[in-house]
């Protein structure tokens, strides 16, 4: 284990840096990092909380617009950062962009390792920091067992 504090790392667009604190350990295999610092002429995009489901579906929720979705958290994970990739696409964002995470699971014992595997195999050697929550349920539907907010940081 390491006692210095290592230099920030930047994230390739440029817009933010990943800061680690003493003790940082390469190591470790962490799904977070514990600071990214924003460049003073970035944007901030702020993603709302995505699910498995549809990014557009009615409100009043219509039971049935969700029928169509995995019921495995694998499935719905891979179509929540399928979703994730079109709202960063939309703002001219990249993977690499994201800085931060706040994840609801309706089952953290459950679905975390899966979860775990499938977004650090999309980020690849990418870390956002990140929070995790456990929640009773989800707005959008019961069947859904995870939601992701994200925000990302793009040269101005």
């Amino acid at each position: 284990m390491t006692s210095a504090i290592p230099a920030p790392q930047p994230v390739p667009s440029g817009a933010s840096e990943i800061l680690h604190v003493a003790g940082y350990d390469p190591a470790i295999n962490s799904l977070y990092s514990p600071a990214i610092r924003v460049a003073p002429a970035a944007r901030l995009v702020f993603i709302s909380g995505l699910t498995g489901a549809p990014v557009y579906h009615d409100h009043p929720h219509v039971p049935e617009v969700f029928d169509a979705v995995p019921l495995d958290i694998a499935g719905q994970v891979t179509n929540l950062f399928a979703n994730l990739d079109l709202a960063l696409a939309a703002a001219g964002a990249q993977r690499s962009d994201v800085v931060n995470l706040i994840r609801f699971f309706t089952n953290v014992a459950e679905d975390q390792d899966t979860v775990n595997r499938v977004q650090g195999e999309w980020f690849g050697d990418h870390i956002p920091t990140s929070t995790t929550v456990e929640v009773k349920r989800l707005a959008t539907d019961p069947r859904l067992r995870l939601e992701i907010q994200a925000v990302a940081a793009i040269p101005a």
